[in-house]
């Protein structure tokens, strides 16, 4: 097997906000001397772990992050007939299992069933804390130590074995993300611009105030991205525990949603979906690299997708001049030439 999977992207935004920062602007970075959009990989693989595609692909090994566990399980118990006070006592021990619980004395609120940070829960993990809820309702005690043992070093969740998985309070359980995602960046210049719009007020009929029942600003970007994932396969098949098949559809999963997925923030507003269209797959125990050199120098023209893939296989090309061979096996697609597919792109990711 080929140790490590390198994923390229070229992905073109129509108008957009897909990610934004504190101000509600859409993220940017510096590159080249020129201001680029920028997707953070935090926003990437929420998107492609929470995705249909993601859900479908490993269907049945997909986790679940949350501070929120201690409250679901409180309310199982006391649907159950638990009272509420042990109902919550016996909940919370359960939920620090998983993380350090907020506050120490109980004041009632849903909160102090949380915890400080967003744990990641594998299917099975939870299906082992309801499973204990029940046994709390059926017998009515409390939980044992030996009970409280529900977390797994190799949970077979997708997402974990793929993004990792920390847990502060029991460091025993973190899992090392087999994946690492760049932040997706624009290979052109860009600007920032702003969307002044109206809202019409439908009971409003223009006899008194003719004015718009509501104003507002709204800032968004355009542009073609480059996306660059690599995927040690080994370290994902460790975090899995050895199961083969499952592997292989993990990354089948990933290639699929990071193809085809666009993060959700504005898609009411703008509707920036959008399909790669260009994707380089390659596979090889070489040490991995991207190719976001290629872009340092920003495009510029009208034919930016031609240009950039131009450019990027240029720069492919004598990156293994230089030092050799950089993959064993790579496959392309390209959507402006109507050559590859996705499913011999995810062929090569897996095989």
């Amino acid at each position: 097997m080929n140790r490590f999977m390198q994923l390229h992207l070229l992905t073109s935004y129509p108008p957009s906000n897909l990610n934004r920062d504190d101000l509600g602007r859409p993220k940017t970075a510096e590159m080249g001397g020129a201001t680029r959009l920028r997707i953070s990989s935090q926003s990437l693989k929420r998107a492609w772990r929470t995705s249909q595609v993601f859900e479908e692909a490993a269907k049945g090994h997909v986790g679940t992050r949350t501070k929120e566990m201690g409250r679901r399980i409180c309310e199982r118990l006391m649907e159950g007939g638990i009272a509420e006070k042990k109902a919550r006592t016996w909940s919370r021990k359960i939920a620090e299992q998983f993380g350090k619980a907020k506050g120490s004395k109980d004041d009632g609120k849903p909160e102090w069933l949380e915890i400080e940070q967003l744990a990641h829960f594998s299917p099975e993990e939870i299906e082992q804390i309801e499973s204990l809820a029940d046994t709390l309702i059926e017998r009515d005690s409390e939980p044992t130590e030996e009970e409280l043992e529900l977390l797994r070093e190799k949970p077979a969740a997708a997402d974990i074995a793929l993004f990792g998985r920390m847990l502060a309070a029991k460091p025993k359980y973190n899992v090392e993300a087999a994946a690492q995602v760049a932040h997706a960046i624009t290979i052109h210049q860009v600007a920032v611009e702003d969307d002044f719009f109206t809202a019409v007020d439908d009971l409003n009929e223009g006899i008194e105030d003719v004015g718009a029942g509501h104003m507002g600003e709204t800032e968004f970007g355009a542009g073609l991205f480059y996306l660059y994932i690599c995927v040690d396969r080994q370290s994902l098949l460790d975090n899995l525990g050895g199961d083969e098949a499952l592997a292989q559809r993990t990354l089948a999963a990933l290639v699929e949603a990071a193809v085809k997925v666009s993060p959700t923030g504005k898609q009411n507003s703008f509707a920036s979906r959008a399909y790669a269209s260009f994707a380089l797959c390659e596979t090889g125990d070489q040490q991995p690299r991207s190719l976001s050199v290629a872009f340092l120098k920003p495009v510029r023209g009208t034919n930016l997708l031609e240009d950039a893939v131009e450019r990027f296989l240029d720069t492919r090309d004598r990156m293994n001049e230089v030092y050799g061979p950089c993959a064993d096996k790579d496959f392309s697609l390209n959507v402006h030439t109507g050559e590859g597919s996705l499913s011999e792109l995810i062929e090569c990711a897996t095989r």
